[in-house]
């Protein structure tokens, strides 16, 4: 029994679709995970990784955070008539971090943008993230210091190697 439950605990990640222009162009204040309410085609289509998550984000309607802009395309063997394939869907939080979320992006150039889609132990989860939008000499700062360390790594690694020669 006791191995059962240890198995049961460990959690597997499977992402499909992630956002990597958004942490060039925000900086990224706080993280939450959240569920997300798919229909059923809809999540085979997302485990078939038939996703973009680059225009969405997330807003406040009726004290419920929903997510715009997601893309989920329609998947090939559905008998649905009628599919949006940008339709807004629900994220599921608790009521105390929609509030949390609520209080921070209602504060001046503050947003709420996915990072990451992902099926954690077979459920469908979203990472978004309380983002603040960069200017283009933030940008520009952030690759230079990106650059910077890699020119770092690649003298230390020339040294080290010096030495074992």
């Amino acid at each position: 029994m006791g191995g059962m439950e240890a198995r049961s605990r460990q959690t597997e990640r499977v992402v499909i679709a992630s956002n990597r222009r958004a942490r060039h162009d925000y900086a990224i204040l706080k993280t939450y995970e959240a569920g997300i309410a798919l229909l059923g085609d809809e999540v085979k289509a997302a485990r078939a990784r038939q996703v973009s998550i680059v225009e969405a984000f997330g807003q406040e309607r009726d004290g419920e955070i929903m997510l715009h802009g997601l893309h989920i395309a329609a998947y090939g063997h559905a008998n649905r008539a009628t599919i949006h394939t940008r339709r807004v869907r629900k994220l599921l939080l608790h009521r105390t971090e929609i509030k949390k979320i609520l209080d921070k992006t209602k504060e001046s150039g503050l947003t709420l943008i996915p990072l990451s889609m992902y099926f954690e132990n077979g459920w469908a989860k979203i990472e978004l993230a309380i983002a603040r939008g960069k200017r283009e000499y933030d940008k520009r700062q952030a690759i230079a210091e990106r650059d910077a360390n890699r020119e770092i790594a690649r003298a230390m690694g020339r040294r080290l190697k010096g030495r074992k020669g």
